[in-house]
């Protein structure tokens, strides 16, 4: 599976989804992890910390999603990446649909399967 990492762009969350540690975890199951440049930094993991590890860069959070068959966030995408959610792409994040009606439309209409992690 080719699993992505973009960048948090909700405001104040500087954290990433997965660390250097995971994304080896990942490429050593088979598994292709690529990750937006500069993606890490705000959890103090530089982009080298990743390709260390066999995980790859990419420049926009734009490849990122279009590339990825999983897309793994730490906070529930906001509606600017709405748009980049497709049919069949797995989204694994802290999802609160009681409380985001509009982001529940917006994942049902787009076909992402949601899967909800606990904090």
């Amino acid at each position: 599976m080719l699993i992505g990492v973009p960048k948090e762009i909700k405001t104040n969350e500087n954290r990433i989804a997965l660390v250097p540690a995971g994304a080896e975890a990942f490429v050593t199951a088979g598994h292709t992890v690529v990750i937006e440049q500069g993606g890490g930094l705000g959890s103090g993991f530089p982009d080298e910390a990743y390709t260390a590890v066999g995980a790859k860069i990419l420049p926009t959070a734009e490849e990122v999603w279009k590339q990825a068959e999983m897309i793994m966030k730490v906070k529930e995408p906001i509606a600017r990446e709405w748009p980049r959610m497709r049919r069949g792409q797995v989204i694994y994040t802290y999802f609160h649909f009681a409380a985001a009606e509009e982001l529940t439309r917006a994942v049902i209409e787009s076909g992402a399967i949601a899967v909800a992690k606990w904090k």
